[in-house]
This record gives structure tokens, C-alpha cells and sequence, in this order.
């Protein structure tokens, strides 16, 4: 099941760098919780909103100058 239409790409990216934010080095490991605790919890919606998460954290990663 596809996200919903009104959850806009904007909506989308700014949860990501909230999670960015607050959990620093581990917001890709938080994501990935949190897709674990949809899936489990059969929220299928859950799991395609911190997919769309996880992907944009990516997108950001490749982005982003590397910290030395």
C-alpha cells in the first residue's frame, strides 16, 4: 500500500532531518527500528512512511561532504 497522497514530499523530508537532528550518527539505525516495529506491528503504512525515510537519509548521505 502506497503512502497516502496527503503526506507530501515536503512533509517527507522534513521528518527526515528531524530525525537527522535528534539522533545524529544514529538516524539510519532509528529509521531502520522503526520500519522493524511497523513491520512487526503489520502497519503497512508505517513501514512505507520509514522506507520513504530511509531513502532520503540515503539521498543525504550521497549529498552531504564527508566528515573527516
Amino acid at each position: 500500500m502506497p503512502l497516502p497522497a496527503t503526506i507530501t514530499d515536503r512533509e517527507l523530508w522534513a521528518l527526515t532531518l528531524k530525525v537527522e537532528r535528534v539522533h545524529g550518527e544514529h538516524a539510519r539505525a532509528h529509521a531502520a527500528e522503526r520500519i522493524a516495529a511497523a513491520t512487526a506491528a503489520g502497519e503497512t503504512i508505517g513501514v512505507e512512511l520509514w522506507e520513504a525515510v530511509e531513502q532520503r537519509q540515503q539521498q543525504l548521505s550521497c549529498a552531504l561532504p564527508r566528515k573527516d
